[in-house]
């Protein structure tokens, strides 16, 4: 039995003739609701949109889904998120442009500080994400703390991330407060990486088994000088030893630069593919 809303939606040509210019997928239009629409229609009156994509309802009628210039979520609505994506009908858009151009919504590189914050210097990751929020970063870099929450991680690397940074300590044998990079080996068997709490071998191998890993995986690790195992109370260390706490800053710059770089190569792949 068909689903309604797929019924209701169904893919549409890739173009449509409006006032004899040619709209597609990246054309900029202005929004001209009709009269008698709803709130976001007068909200939405006169204001620049991206046609994101054309489709057909079970009439045969021909609607356009749009993105706003100015929303700051804008990638969220490529992503079919609520509030983000708007439906108008082809004969409530004004072509803005005659050319079509091509809707690119920035490279997506997931930075993920892991770790327990109550284990001393475990919790360096999640202070390096806490550090990096503060930091003017390029657009589609998503910085969050995941702590402990392995599937959390797991299935947020489904999204369409080109690349992850993992940020956590990981004793490597240097001295504390050292803060290296590690590109995990990511065959079809193992991944050979030891860290401490939360194990990203195990994210990775989970979130391969549920269907993808982003191209690039990184790790930025620290050696710990202190970690406690937790088994009680009296065991929790709320905070990082002085070496690895000197050791934040460094590696959010460490950070920002790789991701500044997975970016670039990212968006310049996309372009060698596209030419």
């Amino acid at each position: 039995m068909t689903d309604f809303w797929q019924e209701q939606a169904r893919p549409g040509p890739e173009t449509v003739v409006v006032a004899d210019q040619t709209i597609g997928r990246g054309s900029l239009v202005r929004l001209r609701p009709r009269a008698g629409g709803d709130v976001f229609d007068l909200a939405l009156a006169d204001r620049l949109a991206a046609v994101d994509s054309i489709e057909e309802d079970s009439d045969g009628k021909l609607h356009v889904t749009v993105t706003l210039e100015d929303d700051p979520g804008r990638d969220l609505g490529a992503m079919r998120a609520l509030g983000h994506r708007f439906f108008f009908g082809v004969d409530e858009i004004e072509p803005v442009e005659a050319s079509l151009q091509p809707l690119q919504s920035p490279e997506r590189v997931l930075v993920a500080g892991i770790g327990n914050i109550f284990l001393g210097d475990d919790g360096f990751g999640v202070a390096v994400a806490n550090r990096l929020r503060d930091r003017p970063l390029p657009d589609g870099v998503d910085v969050r703390d995941f702590g402990i929450r392995g599937m959390d991680l797991a299935y947020a690397l489904q999204e369409d991330y080109v690349a992850a940074i993992l940020v956590d300590a990981a004793p490597r044998g240097e001295a504390p407060g050292t803060v290296s990079v590690i590109e995990p080996e990511l065959d079809q068997h193992e991944v050979t990486l030891d860290t401490h709490g939360l194990d990203p071998v195990r994210v990775l191998s989970l979130a391969r088994a549920l269907g993808r890993v982003p191209a690039r995986v990184l790790v930025v690790a620290c050696e710990p000088q202190r970690i406690v195992r937790g088994d009680h109370d009296d065991d929790l260390v709320g905070e990082l030893s002085d070496l690895v706490q000197a050791a934040v800053p460094t590696a959010a710059d460490l950070v920002e630069s790789l991701v500044r770089e997975l970016a670039s190569a990212g968006s310049a792949e996309r372009k060698a593919v596209m030419r």
